[in-house]
């Protein structure tokens, strides 16, 4: 006779990440900040040509999101949880075309957020990769764009997971709040990875190799507030209104499944009584 102990929103967690995947996520974290904060840390040219540090940081980046995956789904993921990120990954690759980021409306980050919060971090940080390469190749979104936009929405659902715990409204509330600063982190990061080549050298607000890290950095928050503020609002504004209205269904829809599924419910086997 099995005997499965109650589930709890602890172990509700479909991929489970151990101490050694653990360390890998911590050095892929460091290297993914390296890699978005690549104009203070190197300046164009310097590796040979003007477009090759994204280029070499993007290549990067899919080794690291390789090796972390394999980490993670190393021992730690099973068939249940596979079928349920296959999923989860096709309707958010369906589900962003139609925002097509039109106004800064993008309607993948809402699933993401909440998928996060309920299966833990692990599959939140998967979910974020497969959702958006999946997505891009739907929508013929693969280039040089692609690694920086998998790893921003990977610890998007990642740090949904890590959030504390909460219920009723108040966890909706605070999962809508953690939506609406996701997306304009979200933003602000990406700008970072193409802001060198995308402004007139001229201009107040372009990058100027050599300026210290202070005038550097005032130049970038004003081109981030003058080009991409009106598009991070607009995807802050729909995961809120997303999240607020749809979370609660969706919420108790993740657990029932998670309920059921029993992720990490450990089997025990007992004699017959008497």
């Amino acid at each position: 006779m099995t005997e499965l102990p109650p589930l709890t929103e602890r172990s509700a967690g479909a991929i489970r990440i151990g101490p050694r995947a653990g360390i890998v996520i911590v050095l892929a974290a460091f290297l993914g900040l390296v890699a978005f904060f690549w104009p203070f840390l190197v300046a164009p040219g310097k590796l040979g040509a003007n477009y090759a540090p994204p280029l070499i940081f993007g290549v990067l980046l899919v080794l690291v999101l390789c090796v972390v995956i394999s980490e993670i789904s190393e021992g730690g993921i099973n068939s249940k949880a596979l079928a349920m990120l296959g999923v989860l990954s096709a309707v958010n690759a369906a589900l962003r075309p139609l925002g097509a980021g039109t106004a800064g409306i993008e309607t993948v980050f809402f699933v993401l957020v909440l998928a996060g919060r309920v299966y833990g971090p692990g599959f939140g940080f998967t979910l974020g990769c497969t959702s958006l390469f999946a997505s891009a190749l739907i929508t013929g979104g693969v280039g040089p764009w692609m690694p920086y936009q998998m790893f921003g929405c990977a610890f998007v659902g990642m740090l949904a997971g890590l959030l504390p715990r909460a219920t009723g409204r108040r966890e909706v509330m605070m999962l809508a709040v953690y939506g609406s600063l996701s997306g304009y982190l979200f933003g602000f990061l990406l700008n970072l990875s193409f802001w060198p080549f995308s402004v007139d050298p001229n201009s107040s607000i372009a990058y100027l190799p050599g300026l210290p890290f202070t005038e550097q950095w005032q130049r970038y928050l004003a081109f981030d507030v003058a080009t991409s503020l009106g598009w991070d609002t607009g995807r802050a504004v729909t995961n809120f209104v997303c999240i607020t209205l749809a979370g609660p269904a969706v919420l108790t829809t993740f657990r029932r499944a998670a309920r059921k599924a029993r992720f990490r419910a450990p089997v025990r086997f007992a004699g017959p009584k008497g």
